[in-house]
This record gives structure tokens, sequence and C-alpha cells, in this order.
């Protein structure tokens, strides 16, 4: 899942899986339908239906499609009929196209496949470097994100852990991502693609990555998913609540940095482009007026984190006003986990 290695190498690993899948039941004449789940964000797997069905592998949509969303989803695309019935007939035509032109999906090659197995490990590994390797992350993630404050709301179905097992294992995907949201690193969405596209670039060259990016949808949806989450992730914003900590864990911040910086170079170069969402100028330009607006709530909460923290996370005022940032954040950048 992405929580333990990414979304570049989560997201292919569920290729491989499908694909695998797909080849099993077709040797034993096995008629399998997939059962898709999504989160609300990229991290999570979120995205329209078209984008779900483009990237799937060639032979994994047979005249079937079924897939549940998460609850903040489901209230965005089914609340109000005239929303359900653009869901359903956008989902349809999704899968009727796909049904209709299943030979003409696009198959990755050996080279391809070899470019994303290089991508996917480099990938992995950045990821696991920064998350997993240092005893001390699991402090630095709970200071600087209002986990402790997420894990006291009730937001799903299921609580923020799980009571088998323990630290950053225990807690669950929806928790993780939302705090990260919270506090602008949006690292799920995007940590270890820069250190995976840059290998990929050095050994197989900027041509075949291209072509990749071009034609191949399964990457070009990834791409564009990672560029978003770069393009809402603002580490100015994040380096009030890199304060929380101490300067020991502050080199974390410096990690991740680091790995923005090459992640977004690698997308620019890829793309020809001279900022992030140069191609997707809505989205753009929706962030850009939009951040304004949440700035101030994020430096509330920052202030309100120092101050709740310091009463043991006693005092019910402070945690209410906490509760209202999360809400206005969420609400501004219309993503929770």
């Amino acid at each position: 899942g992405n929580k333990e290695g990414g979304i570049l190498a989560s997201r292919w690993a569920l290729q491989v899986a499908q694909a695998r899948i797909v080849e099993a039941t077709r040797t034993h004449n096995v008629d399998a339908i997939i059962f898709h789940g999504r989160g609300g964000t990229p991290a999570r797997g979120g995205g329209t239906t078209e984008q779900l069905v483009e990237s799937t592998p060639k032979g994994a949509i047979r005249n079937v499609l079924r897939l549940t969303e998460q609850g903040e989803v489901v209230s965005q695309h089914y609340s109000l009929h005239p929303l359900a019935m653009r869901t359903l007939e956008r989902s349809f035509a999704a899968l009727a196209r796909a049904t209709a032109h299943v030979e003409d999906r696009f198959s990755p090659g050996e080279e391809q496949r070899a470019a994303m197995n290089l991508m996917a490990a480099e990938s992995l590994a950045a990821y696991r470097r920064l998350v997993f390797e240092p005893r001390d992350f699991q402090a630095y993630f709970r200071g600087v994100t209002p986990i402790d404050v997420i894990e006291r709301m009730h937001i799903a179905a299921r609580p923020a852990a799980q009571e088998d097992a323990e630290g950053l294992q225990a807690l669950r995907a929806l928790p993780w991502v939302f705090a990260w949201t919270q506090s602008r690193h949006t690292l799920p969405g995007w940590y270890g693609m820069g250190t995976g596209l840059a290998a990929a670039l050095e050994r197989h060259g900027e041509g075949l990555i291209g072509e990749m990016l071009s034609r191949w949808p399964f990457f070009a949806h990834l791409f564009d998913d990672v560029e978003a989450m770069l393009a809402r992730t603002d580490l100015e914003i994040a380096a009030h609540y890199d304060e929380l900590v101490p300067a020991e864990l502050r080199r974390h911040a410096g990690e991740i940095r680091a790995e923005y910086d090459l992640t977004v170079r690698s997308v620019l170069k890829l793309r020809g482009s001279a900022k992030l969402l140069d191609s997707d100028p809505t989205l753009q330009r929706a962030i850009k007026l939009r951040n304004p607006y949440i700035d101030p709530m994020h430096l509330m909460q920052v202030d309100l984190l120092k101050r709740w923290r310091a009463t043991q996370r006693n005092d019910t005022a402070l945690f209410q006003a906490l509760l209202a940032t999360i809400s206005g954040i969420a609400q501004g950048l219309q993503a929770t986990g």
C-alpha cells in the first residue's frame, strides 16, 4: 500500500497484480471481476472513474465495473440527483469505451516494464529510507502533523489505528494521508517519485519515459496525480509545522525538501514546462486562488497545536478550535485521506 511504499511503488504493484490475475484467469478459463477499492485522494487511489478504467491493464475490464468509494467522495458524487446521474453516465461511458476498444488498449513492452520496475524499486527504497528506517521519524510525523487531533475525531467506521500493531504500522491509511495533507507536506502523494524518475531517466533516457507518458494511460494518470499533489504541496507552510518539533528532528524536513525539488525538476523536464500544472491551467488557477484563504488557517492551527499540547492535550476549548481549523483546511483543499 501507499503508506508502506509510496505512491509510485504501490500503484505499480497493483498494476502488476491485476495483469497477473488477468493472465491466470485467461489461462484457466475463469471469468473474474476485479473489485476496485479507492480512497478520496490520489495518494489512496482516488480520481475519476475514467482514469481508473483507462489505467487498468488490457483485459482487466470485462464488461463489468465494480468499485467502492470513500464516504467523502460518495457525498461529492451522489448527494444530489443531477450529480449522481452525471457520475453514473460518466462511469457507464468509460466502461462502454473500454469494452468497445479493448483490443486497442496500450500494452507496455519489455522496455517499458523494465523502466517501471526500476522506478518502483528506487522509489520504494527512497520512501522506506525516510519513513521506516529512522527510529525517530514517527516522532517527527506526530510532531509536525495534527495526527493527535485526527486520532480523536470520528471520521470513519474504523479506528485510526489497528490494535494488533504498533507505531506507523498500526496507523491506518486514511489518517496517515489526512495528517500530511493538513500540514501541506502531502508526502504520501509524491515522495519517492523523483528518485524513481531520476533513475529511469539516467538508465533508459528521456525518449522512452516521454513515450510512456504520451502513450500509456496508467503512467500518464500516475504522472498527472503526482504533479497535482506537488502543486498542492507548500513546504513554506510546512516549515511552520516543522517548528513544532525539536531541532534534532528537523533534518527530516531537509530530506523531504530535497526529494520534492528532485521530483519537481524531473516532472518539469518531462513535461517541457516552466511551472507545475502549466498543462492544466484550470487546476493551476484554482490552487493559486485558494491558497490565500487557507494559509491563515494553517498558521492558526500551528499556534493552536502548540498551545493545546502544552496543556497535555486536555484543553477542550483549544481542541474544538483545532477541529474547526482541520475542517476548514480540508474543505479548502477539498481533500482528507
